[in-house]
């Protein structure tokens, strides 16, 4: 097909083929690595419900469709990012040293960590965690999530905003990470004890905990990222790359902060839901139609188990036996009665009954599974997903382009950015609907039927009963395998990783390897989770789990020399990506929900974050002992420390 050309405008026209034939490749290329970044979490997720579980996957076309657009809307999204954001956080964090003063440079951070929060897409999943909980089982954190549900998303983001702030005074004036990191996690820990003594803000301690994840998402990251960088060459720091590192960690911390602040203001004003200061709203009606709701599937669950009796046969049974001549299910032969006799060399027993037990086994109503969850409409999915989006992205590109304009700096490539804005906002309520119908529908699932491998549990929308498929113990150690596994492969999918590892290598001269960066990061985060099942598991305070990692890691910062506590620090943030923290949060809370006295099913994803700073800075202080960079890196951490 001809290329034409027209010589009077000067412009190139294509045919709509030659354009697709050029398009294609890097759409193509681009749709790989987003799949390269899920197929092994989907698949292995599917696999161990049907091979291990023994289950069939609910909702199965639904999940396979909602996971293709999650694919689109990802690829999209993060194509936006890079062409529409990022590059108005670079040209911003470059000029605004030079045009602002120091209150209006931190005004703009704070607002740009702010509004990043509110456009990532696991906020939305964190407000939906709050439909899963009874208010009876944690009054304060039922409210926190459902009455006080924008207050909660205004706590992160303020969190992640006032981080952003001390992340550029930072690179301003070249202050040492590990002086920042010290008072705020001790700070955290002694808040974590306090609050774990009380029992209406113990079942708040994980969900504050996570929510450090959720906020360094593929949103926050690369836009307070870009804006470190700029100001770090505008600044001049001879470490700028080293220095781009650390105000992740911080926007993962503070966030946690607030929200134990959250939970302690309410708890004094004693107006969460039960309390004698709550004010009756419509989440009243809403709780007292989940206890009817609930009510009615306890009466269902009780006629399912007088029809699948695991442990006697029933009128079915019998009838089933004497129109066929057999006995379905597994049983055992016994005879009642009757007496000894020998005839003819054969031992025989005259006059006995025989008696037919059943073997308690599990029964599962497959026939009852469907391929398509009725209750989710599409066009209203499809618009409430709009909405997300709109309410999100938007409102972060008109401030970024207020603040270039007050900056008086032109729109660098006005019509490439332009793209990227709308690849970014359709991007994002793709993702958020393939949430709802994939990603969300599939976690909650096997969560909820992770437990019939150490108990029994009726399965997820299915009808019957299934386990215990192991005895307690061997059960509980399947699950927790499943969650280290879990956690290594998707870790090792994020292409976030792969480009902290890149950058990591570049920075240590090629002494810290990207692949061993890598492993590192992927077995912390894989134990993290494993811990957390076995928190789930065994009904373990969170706090127990979290105190004790942090006093080790505080002593191993101060150890460690100041690049390697920079990338071990913000080497959790690599490991919530857009795919990870919707999962795991689902996967938790559907756990949570099956075991008798777990209260919400939080906590797992602040187990996943501190796992890899422990192994990465362990592994990095192996590296300095073993290679030829441990003197240049000491020099760098005297002159961190004189500069702070």
């Amino acid at each position: 097909m001809a290329v034409e050309q027209d010589y009077g405008a000067g412009k190139l026209k294509l045919p709509i083929s030659g354009v697709f034939r050029i398009v294609m490749p890097y759409v193509k290329s681009l749709f790989l690595e987003q799949l390269r970044g899920i197929w092994f979490i989907v698949l292995y997720l599917i696999l161990f419900q049907v091979v291990l579980l023994k289950l069939p996957i609910v909702y199965s076309v639904m999940i396979g469709v909602g996971v293709c657009v999650i694919l689109v809307g990802l690829m999209m999204f993060m194509e936006g990012l890079r062409l529409g954001l990022m590059p108005f956080s670079e040209a911003i964090g470059t000029h605004l040293p030079r045009r602002a003063p120091l209150p209006l440079m931190l005004l703009f951070a704070f607002l740009l960590g702010g509004l990043a929060t509110f456009a990532e897409p696991a906020i939305e999943v964190l407000k939906r965690a709050g439909s899963s909980l009874k208010p009876d089982d944690a009054p304060l954190l039922y409210s926190i999530l459902n009455d006080f549900a924008n207050q909660l998303v205004a706590c992160v983001g303020t969190g992640v905003g006032l981080a952003v702030m001390l992340g550029l005074l930072r690179f301003l004036y070249g202050w040492s990470l590990k002086i920042l990191i010290t008072p705020t996690v001790l700070g955290l820990l002694a808040m974590t004890c306090w609050m774990h003594s009380v029992d209406a803000l113990k079942p708040v301690l994980g969900l504050a905990w996570d929510c450090g994840a959720v906020t360094t998402g593929p949103v926050t990251v690369p836009l307070v990222l870009a804006l470190g960088i700029g100001v770090s060459r505008m600044v001049a720091r001879d470490d700028a790359g080293g220095q781009g590192f650390g105000i992740v960690t911080l926007a993962s911390l503070f966030p946690i902060v607030a929200v134990m602040c959250l939970g302690l203001f309410h708890y004094l004003a004693d107006d969460y839901i039960g309390r004698p200061n709550y004010k009756p709203s419509a989440v009243i009606a809403a709780a007292s139609e989940s206890v009817a709701e609930e009510a009615a599937e306890e009466d269902l669950e009780a006629q399912a188990e007088d029809e699948y009796r695991l442990d006697a046969f029933t009128k079915g049974d019998l009838d089933y036996a004497t129109s066929e001549g057999k006995i379905r299910g597994r049983y055992t032969l016994e005879y009642d009665g009757g007496d000894w006799v020998l005839e003819d060399g054969v031992i025989k027993r005259r006059g006995a009954s025989l008696v037919y037990r059943k073997k308690a086994a599990s029964f599962v109503a497959t026939e009852g599974k469907k391929s398509w969850d009725s209750s989710l409409t599409v066009g209203s999915q499809i618009w409430d997903a709009f909405l997300t989006s709109a309410r999100a992205i938007p409102p972060l590109i008109g401030f970024l382009l207020l603040t270039l304009l007050l900056l008086r700096q032109r729109l660098p490539h006005a019509d490439e950015i332009s793209v990227g804005i709308g690849f970014a906002i359709v991007g994002m309520m793709l993702f958020t609907l393939g949430l709802a119908f994939g990603l969300t529908p599939l976690g909650g699932q096997l969560g909820s039927n992770i437990p019939a491998a150490f108990t029994r549990i009726s399965p997820w929308n299915l009808g019957g009963f299934q386990g215990p498929l192991y005895d307690a113990v061997t059960g509980k150690i399947v699950a927790i395998v499943f969650g280290f596994f879990l956690g290594y492969g998707a870790t090792l999918a994020e292409p976030a990783l792969n480009a902290l590892g890149a950058t990591v290598e570049k920075i240590t001269t090629g002494a810290f390897r990207k692949s061993l960066l890598m492993q590192a990061v992927a077995i912390g985060v894989g134990s993290g989770i494993a811990l957390g099942v076995t928190m789930i598991a065994y009904n373990l305070p969170l706090a127990w789990l979290l105190v004790p990692p942090y006093l080790i890691l505080i002593v191993l910062t101060w150890m460690s020399n100041e690049q390697f506590v920079n990338f071990g620090w913000d080497s959790a943030g690599v490991t919530t990506g857009p795919i990870t923290v919707p999962l795991v949060l689902a996967m938790g809370l559907g756990i949570g929900g099956n075991i008798t006295g777990v209260v919400g099913g939080f906590g797992i994803l602040s187990l996943a974050s501190v796992g890899p700073i422990i192994s990465v800075l362990i592994v990095g202080m192996v590296v300095r002992k073993t290679s030829g960079v441990q003197e240049d890196d000491l020099q760098a951490d005297r002159g961190l420390g004189h500069a702070a």
